[in-house]
This record gives C-alpha cells, sequence and structure tokens, in this order.
C-alpha cells in the first residue's frame, strides 16, 4: 500500500514540476508573453532557462519512475551455499506445498499462501476436505506431509504449517451403469 501511495505521489510531482517547468521556459524564451522580465539581464535569464530545463528532465524521469513497473521484484527466498546462491522463488514454494498437501487423502480444492518469517517460512494451506474423513486426523497429516517434503526438498526451515478448512464437500454418490 505504501509503494502505491508513493508512486502515486511521485507522479503528481513530478506531473505539476513538469507543467510549471514548461510555462517558465515558455515565460522566459519569449514564447509566451509576459511583460516583467527584464531582457536587459541576460546571465539571470540564461541561468533561469538551464535551471528550469534540468528541472523538467528531472520531472520527466521521475514521472518515468512513477508509471513503469517493476519486473525484476519477484519475491524469492536466497540460500547460500559452499557452490554459490540459490534463489527460490515463492511461487515455487506454493507450487510445492500444494504438491505435498494433495498427497493426503479427501484434501482437495488446496491453495497455499507463503509468507517469509526470520525464524523460516510460514505457510497457511486453505483446503475443501470430504465429509466422511476426520478433520483433525487430515489437517495433521497436511501439516506434516507439508512440512516434511518442503524442508527435504528445499532446505529450509518451516516455521509453522496452518491449515484452514474453507468448506466440506459431500462425496459424490456413485452410480453403476447398466447395460442392457
Amino acid at each position: 500500500m505504501a509503494k502505491l501511495l508513493d508512486r502515486l505521489l511521485l507522479f503528481l510531482y513530478s506531473l505539476i514540476v513538469a507543467v510549471l517547468s514548461v510555462l517558465a521556459i515558455l515565460l522566459l524564451s519569449g514564447v509566451a508573453p509576459f511583460n516583467e522580465i527584464d531582457a536587459d539581464n541576460q546571465t539571470v535569464f540564461t541561468t533561469s532557462i538551464i535551471v528550469l530545463a534540468v528541472l523538467f528532465l528531472l520531472s520527466v524521469r521521475f514521472f518515468y519512475i512513477s508509471i513503469r513497473r517493476d519486473r525484476n521484484a519477484v519475491p524469492s527466498i536466497d540460500q547460500r551455499t559452499e557452490y554459490g546462491e540459490i534463489q527460490i522463488s515463492v511461487e515455487t514454494i506454493e507450487n510445492l506445498c500444494l504438491k505435498a498437501a494433495s498427497k493426503v487423502r479427501g484434501v482437495r480444492d488446496l491453495k497455499a499462501r507463503v509468507k517469509v518469517t526470520q525464524s523460516g517460512i510460514d505457510i497457511t494451506i486453505r483446503a475443501v476436505v470430504e465429509g466422511d474423513l476426520s478433520i483433525p486426523v487430515m489437517t495433521s497429516d497436511v501439516q506434516k506431509q507439508v512440512h516434511d517434503y518442503l524442508q527435504e526438498t528445499t532446505g529450509i526451515p518451516v516455521a509453522n504449517v496452518s491449515v484452514y478448512i474453507a468448506n466440506v464437500a459431500q462425496a459424490a454418490p456413485s452410480f453403476k451403469s447398466r447395460v442392457e
């Protein structure tokens, strides 16, 4: 939220400075008439145009920064090994969590959210479960499966695995087809 507000303020600032700079350049250069400018003082006149041109270029740069997107701001978890650095994206961690949780019987419609903390990663799994199974046993299995699989696969310490049961789905009745 703060980043969005900063970009908005930077956008407004650069727009205002750009408009004022263009207006001042037009007035000082004589394109737009203004009667109170003393044309005899050439040094002040030239210095003013140079300063205003620099302000205009800075405002164009700030304007560009305010509207461009950060393409390299992909959240990742960085690790250092004896051979170099490893970066694992948060999206990869979420997909590994989903893969591990889907191995537990009776769990479906999974969604994972990963948060990086000082003590490791906090994982929240949202799931829909089948109604005929024990929810405490199933959620415990999901927690253990995700925790163990993630630590074994990535080597990243897992601080917490939370499971949120969003709904209980009824198992669809199975019909036997008859051939006549």
